[in-house]
């Protein structure tokens, strides 16, 4: 099966889309990784893009990488931790460059928890970074779209929010409140106007996952994650998970009795 197939599949019906080609596109996390792919991908599709991290040397190196290859793209530094920065951002975006039509929490961590040296400091941390910064987004950038009565929301969370794995304590649990939360609140905003999809990747190769010294299944590179993502907004969908077939090996894994799934766990780690 080619790349280009691959990409096609994934759970969830269709909904509104979007066309990415001049809309304003605000997106956090954009410094490295599956942000600074999306970045990429999001401007050669034609967006308007915003892209906010803390380092703003990074940002300005990727905004000259885009605007040298043709593409719009403004620097807006601030930390998702910080709810009155994301407001100031969102403000200053929709003053200076358009109202935003497609935001993209992205911004988020990973870390090793290891119940031995428990810590629950590290537990609180990654939650509030994942979670909580998803939520300071939002809260800083769904007033206006209820205003308007239209919007997109598509918050990267992962498929390890499906299950508990080994050593993601942390980190699946952040991710699982994402996708509960996203679920939930897409019941009172589709008759809004306002349109989610929840963004589950798997494996894919970033500076975090290099730190990883374990088999990683299906692990697909950046810039083709940032392809699945900006396709799947494109079309509406509910959800974009990949890769294929980890995301419906996962996905079986939720329905699996909790004594088989704790004994395929544990052959496989």
């Amino acid at each position: 099966m080619g790349v280009r197939s691959v990409e096609n599949l994934g759970f969830g019906g269709d909904m509104s889309g979007i066309n990415l080609n001049g809309k304003c596109v605000w997106l956090t996390g954009a410094s490295s990784g599956i942000g600074e792919a999306l970045a990429l991908e999001l401007a050669s599709r034609g967006a308007k893009l915003a892209i906010t991290a803390r380092r703003a040397e990074v940002l300005e190196q990727l905004v000259a990488r885009i605007r040298a290859k043709g593409g719009e793209a403004w620097s807006f530094p601030g930390d998702v931790l910080n709810l009155d920065q994301m407001k100031q951002v969102v403000a200053a975006i929709e003053l200076n460059i358009a109202p935003i039509d497609l935001a993209i929490p992205n911004a988020g961590t990973h870390l090793f928890t290891v119940p031995e040296s428990f810590d629950c400091a590290e537990y609180l941390f990654v939650m509030q970074l994942n979670y909580g910064g998803m939520l300071h987004c939002i809260e800083a950038v769904l007033p206006g779209m209820l205003a308007r009565k239209r919007g997109y929301l598509a918050p990267v969370a992962s498929l390890a929010g499906y299950r508990g794995l080994p050593r993601a304590a942390a980190y699946g649990a952040s991710k699982s409140a994402m996708i509960h939360f996203l679920e939930s609140i897409r019941f009172h905003l589709k008759s809004k106007g306002v349109t989610i999809s929840i963004v589950n990747p798997g494996f894919v190769r970033t500076p975090l996952t290099d730190k990883n010294d374990f088999h990683m299944p299906f692990i697909v590179d950046a810039d083709q994650a940032a392809r699945i993502i900006c396709q799947g907004i494109e079309r509406g969908k509910r959800e974009i998970a990949f890769p294929f077939p980890f995301n419906w090996i996962l996905k079986l894994a939720r329905i699996l009795p909790d004594a088989i799934y704790e004994r395929i766990v544990d052959r496989l780690w």
